[in-house]
């Protein structure tokens, strides 16, 4: 566990992070990004921090991975690059930094570790894990695989680096119907969410049988909790993502990945919206939507909450949290990761 009080008094050893209005006046342009969903007090706080991040990037020749359900002083204030599990993937592969800080959950600085072993990977607080990979071990595919032999396995990224090593294919909320349509047998097993495999099923020719996992955000939401909203709110769009429940998905006006959510919300500009996802997401996009009135509810990740700018700065600062990944397993995680990328290129999505 990291030791927040020595944090905080060797950082202010090197860095002047005291509140400043006069700082944060100067950084208005930084601050308009988020300005909806960001109080102007808090910005007097957090703009010292986002001084001092992006000029040790600089130094350092490093760049910030940021999921979209980074709160929005990290989203807007210090990321480089920003988007889902699939996109971050991505570019964590083709940026030319040194270092990479992953700004989001364990797993995904993994991923980024397995297709960059050359790059130094931080992870601002290595207790900032995931529910679904804690629900799923190479052991647990090898049970799978008996039960169907022959069945190629399509493992969420939500997994560690020895279940993805373990797999055949991984697959995002955004391509996961696409991957296992592709797939050359009937039946495909998928892990380990339970509700995305679900939802996949719904839309899939595929026979697909599943690992009993779950998000501890999106299983807390209901059908039932759709529809009294609907009765409180009329008018409301109501968005889900596909790890919740198949019911709630199927009371929702639409379904898709956090940016498959970013693109249908751009595009049809609903006077008023709510996402049934982690809550950082309708906060992250506020500003770039002000048309859009973007209404509760708000289920928060405890571990995505973890990742702060106070953490960043320290990992930066320090090197510490360096996140390394056995060679023997990262080659074989990198096969499955690298499988997924290729063949959502080849198929345009």
């Amino acid at each position: 566990m990291l030791d927040l009080p020595h944090i905080r008094s060797t950082l202010s050893e090197h860095y002047d992070l005291a509140p400043s209005p006069e700082l944060a006046a100067e950084m208005q342009s930084v601050y308009e990004r988020m300005d909806r969903v960001v109080t102007p007090p808090d910005w007097v706080m957090y703009a010292p921090y986002v001084r001092a991040i992006n000029a040790l990037k600089k130094e350092r020749n490093a760049v910030i991975l940021g999921h979209n359900y980074m709160t929005p002083e990290i989203y807007h204030g210090v990321a480089d690059f920003v988007g889902d599990s699939l996109q971050l993937a991505m570019k964590a592969a083709e940026v030319e930094a040194d270092v990479i800080v992953q700004a989001g959950v364990h797993f995904m600085a993994e991923t980024s570790k397995i297709l960059s072993p050359e790059k130094t990977v931080l992870m601002p607080d290595m207790e900032a894990g995931c529910s679904l990979a804690e629900s799923i071990t190479a052991e647990g595919i090898e049970e799978m695989r008996a039960k169907y032999p022959g069945a190629p396995v399509v493992s969420y990224v939500n997994t560690t680096a020895e279940v993805k090593a373990a797999s055949d294919i991984c697959c995002t909320s955004s391509n996961a119907l696409a991957i296992v349509n592709a797939m050359e047998s009937d039946t495909v097993i998928m892990t380990p969410d339970q509700y995305l495999a679900q939802n996949v099923a719904n839309e899939s020719h595929k026979n697909i049988v599943y690992w009993p996992g779950s998000c501890i955000v999106h299983e807390q939401y209901t059908a039932q909790d759709l529809r009294d909203f609907r009765e409180w709110n009329p008018g409301t769009r109501l968005i889900a993502h596909p790890e919740c429940p198949p019911d709630v998905v199927a009371e929702a006006d639409f379904s898709g990945s956090t940016s498959g959510i970013l693109k249908y919300v751009t595009e049809e500009k609903p006077e008023k919206a709510m996402l049934i996802t982690e809550c950082s997401m309708a906060s992250n996009i506020a500003d770039e939507l002000p048309e859009v009135e973007f209404i509760g509810p708000c289920n928060m990740c405890p571990y995505m909450k973890k990742i702060t700018l106070e953490k960043i700065l320290w990992s930066l600062h320090t090197m510490e949290g360096q996140v390394e990944v056995d060679p023997a397993v990262a080659e074989k995680a990198r096969h499955a990761v690298q499988a997924m990328i290729d063949l959502s290129r080849k198929l345009g999505i």
